[in-house]
């Protein structure tokens, strides 16, 4: 393979204005042809610009149950979307057009209520792989979403090859379940688009997943919020020298941050280092998956 390039759309939202997100998006998208992108990655929930959620004052007091977030559980309802939607359909035709992968994020229509999605267009334009957060940020607003149920994986068709990709939307890189599950399907690289601060502490515990399950991982984040980061995933050369896996980190500001990563040295790395699946003992690791949860970490908005 050659090196494959993955472009972080680094973006201020219009708020959740769909049609003017549409339009910045494609012309960012654009931009990643340009520059040779053969992916190109949106921040978490493009269409709306996550505005519902940051826009709402997060409170302690918070439960999805009150009556108070009635309004804002319609509102997301009005604005969620699906695969059919002309949001959706515009980027798989840029996709078609452009020859190049694109990572969209979107506010899903679903039942009982609406997923957080990304939706992974191929350069073909066909949905190569759909990816719904499975850990909501059950703390604050974002408990009125519905949950995903699943960790994929699919083979997508780039310029450079087949990779496997699979993702994980913000909260979920907080967990080493996520980035395990997803290796273990498979994954050689994992998207990851994002809305939060990624401040030293969240990016050394992106960094590590990328070097506990030898894949390489890309972010997208919102511009302000910023430093959106992508390893690659290879640790240690030949001798044993440190390597440093960062291939891009932005600043705060907006723009295409492109993150060109070689997967054949990523494959060589994992066809011989120790990490990832290699020395696992799995029969050790019942509690793991265990419903039960003992203080001081019982709290009660969380579901199992």
């Amino acid at each position: 393979m050659g090196i494959l390039r993955v472009a972080l759309l680094q973006m201020t939202a219009h708020g959740s204005d769909q049609d003017a997100n549409r339009t910045k998006g494609d012309a960012f998208c654009r931009l990643a042809a340009q520059m040779g992108a053969d992916i190109a990655l949106f921040p978490e929930m493009w269409n709306t610009g996550y505005t519902p959620f940051c826009d709402h004052p997060w409170s302690p007091n918070f439960h999805p149950d009150d009556p108070a977030y009635e309004a804002m559980r319609r509102d997301l309802r009005e604005m969620a979307i699906g695969l059919d939607s002309a949001f959706v359909l515009h980027f798989r035709q840029l996709a078609r057009e452009l020859n190049m992968a694109i990572g969209l994020t979107y506010l899903e229509r679903w039942e009982p209520s609406p997923r957080n999605t990304i939706a992974l267009i191929d350069r073909h334009g066909e949905i190569a792989l759909t990816y719904a957060k499975v850990h909501t940020c059950e703390f604050d607003v974002e408990a009125l979403l519905t949950p995903g149920e699943a960790f994929p994986v699919a083979t997508l068709d780039t310029t450079q090859g087949p990779v496997r990709v699979g993702a994980m939307i913000c909260f979920d890189r907080e967990f080493p379940e996520t980035a395990r599950l997803l290796m273990l399907n498979g994954a050689e690289l994992i998207l990851v688009p994002n809305c939060c601060p990624m401040e030293i502490n969240r990016l050394s515990q992106l960094r590590a997943r990328a070097y506990e399950n030898m894949t390489a991982i890309a972010l997208a984040n919102y511009a302000g919020l910023g430093h959106s980061v992508a390893y690659d995933g290879v640790a240690f050369a030949d001798d044993e020298r440190s390597l440093d896996m960062t291939v891009v980190e932005a600043g705060t500001a907006e723009g295409v941050y492109l993150a060109p990563i070689d997967l054949d040295r990523l494959r060589a790395y994992r066809a011989s280092e120790v990490h990832g699946n290699a020395f696992r003992r799995p029969r050790l690791y019942g509690p793991l998956i265990s419903e039960e949860v003992s203080e001081p970490f019982v709290r009660k908005l969380a579901r199992r």
